[in-house]
């Protein structure tokens, strides 16, 4: 009716403040009826974090993060399953957890699934923290604590050394740990007596001694059944207190994108390693037959893509160049065979190198490229050079099929001569010739030189 008497009032060309006043009431309804239309849906995020924390994973975490924010969603669920992982990555994973704007809960899942070492502070980092039945969290404990500093995986002490004193290096680690932990604790309200415990002690938890510690708040058979124990619960996110909204909420998986999984399948140890090893062959085969171009793109890409990788894996430099050299002292047995000292240097170099390859001091659990893939390439890296060389070899014993050299040796026959010269028929061809031995017409001759075009024969 208003609608009617403004646009009545218009027409007839009332008084025009009745047709303004009309349009603010009308632009009035329309914003007070907004926001009832559309507000948005409850929703909750869930992102899948499985094996190794690298970062890959990082990325992953950031991306989620940032889309349930834009999203305005009521949480983000990170169902986690990992023995752990590299430090510099778990630490820029806690930082985003922390300042994320929408509450993160860390969900410990599927049952058999674990939240060891590095996935022990996440967990810790956690707004909210569960587990589901069957699962496992602890064993905290840096790696280097209890072994050679700096060598990941060292053989743990046995009883005589069970009391020994840690050196400074140690000490230092598991005190930055352990205050890393704690801090954790303290800013969620969890135990923080268990967590230093798992830190000093690499002790482990199930989920229900977990939940019984103040470890975790909540043990839950599934999704569904998590979000509807968080639903009502009290968190703090960002400085702000806040409630979950969760029961019945609509639940979006979250995926990593293509570039994400890309970094993912690169940073595998053994990928890498590969990677780099078909960049040495392509380029080395590319020196090897200039101008097919097939192995020196392929080897360039590959090395590239391989060298992209050591970037997000604790390399050891070091054994990094050992590995170079053992397949350049490889190659030169191939080109100067010897005794084969080289090739026997090379060959130690290239598995040393390859042991010790991803052995660095930014992981809680060993990184390691496989055995059996470091050997296996040593002897086939072995056995290509062997067999490049030893088809050198013989073709350097092969007789020559062109250019001058191919006429040694060649027979012919006396076309005509006279004192010491004449001419000779050789491979098809009229030549003319010199010997040091008297020759008669039809004479069968062998070459045994060549001065120009003058060929030197003997009978």
């Amino acid at each position: 009716m208003a609608a009617c008497l403004t646009s009545r009032a218009c027409s007839t060309g009332q008084i025009w403040p009745t047709c303004l006043a009309g349009l603010v009431l009308l632009c009035l309804a329309a914003a007070v009826a907004r926001p009832a239309s559309a507000q948005s849906p409850n929703r909750v995020f869930v992102t899948e974090v499985n094996g190794v924390i690298g970062v890959a994973t990082t990325r992953q975490i950031s991306q989620a993060i940032q889309k349930a924010r834009q999203e305005n969603a009521s949480a983000l669920v990170m169902r986690l399953d990992t023995p752990g992982g590299l430090v510099s990555s778990t630490r820029d994973i806690i930082k985003e957890m922390i300042a994320s704007p929408v509450p993160v809960i860390v969900y410990v899942a599927p049952s058999g699934a674990r939240a060891a070492s590095a996935g022990t502070y996440i967990t810790y980092a956690s707004n909210l923290a569960a587990m589901a039945p069957g699962t496992n969290i602890g064993a905290a404990t840096p790696i280097e604590i209890g072994g050679v500093p700096g060598l990941p995986g060292s053989q743990p002490k046995d009883k005589e050394s069970k009391g020994e004193p840690k050196s400074d290096a140690q000490n230092k680690a598991i005190n930055d740990a352990v205050a890393m932990m704690r801090s954790f604790a303290q800013l969620r309200g969890r135990n923080a007596d268990w967590g230093e415990k798992a830190v000093r002690d690499a002790a482990t938890l199930t989920a229900l001694e977990a939940q019984k510690e103040g470890v975790v708040e909540l043990v839950a058979d599934n999704l569904n059944d998590l979000l509807t124990q968080a639903d009502g619960r009290n968190v703090t996110v960002a400085g702000v207190q806040t409630k979950f909204t969760t029961r019945n909420a609509e639940i979006i998986a979250v995926a990593p994108d293509w570039r994400t999984k890309a970094l993912s399948a690169i940073s595998d140890p053994n990928i890498a390693f590969l990677l780099m090893l078909i960049g040495f062959y392509g380029l080395i085969l590319e020196f090897w037959n200039p101008g097919s171009f097939a192995p020196g793109v392929i080897g360039a890409i590959s090395l590239i893509v391989g060298l992209t990788a050591l970037t997000a894996l604790p390399v050891n430099y070091g054994a990094l160049g050992l590995l170079v050299l053992g397949i350049l002292l490889m190659i030169g047995e191939a080109f100067t065979p010897g005794i084969g000292a080289l090739g026997i240097g090379g060959l130690a170099a290239f598995i040393v190198g390859g042991l010790f390859l991803f052995e660095g001091g930014d992981t809680d659990i060993e990184f390691a490229v496989s055995r059996w893939l470091i050997f296996g390439s040593a002897i086939a890296t072995a056995g290509m050079i062997v067999a490049i060389g030893g088809a050198a070899w013989s073709a350097r014993k092969r007789a020559p099929v062109t250019g001058s050299e191919q006429m040694i040796g060649m027979r012919g026959e006396v076309v005509g001569w006279s004192d010491g010269r004449g001419s000779v028929r050789v491979h098809g061809e009229i030549w003319s010739a010199r010997a040091n031995r008297p020759l008669q017409v039809n004479d069968t001759i062998r070459v045994v030189g060549r001065e120009g075009l003058t060929l030197i024969v003997e009978p």
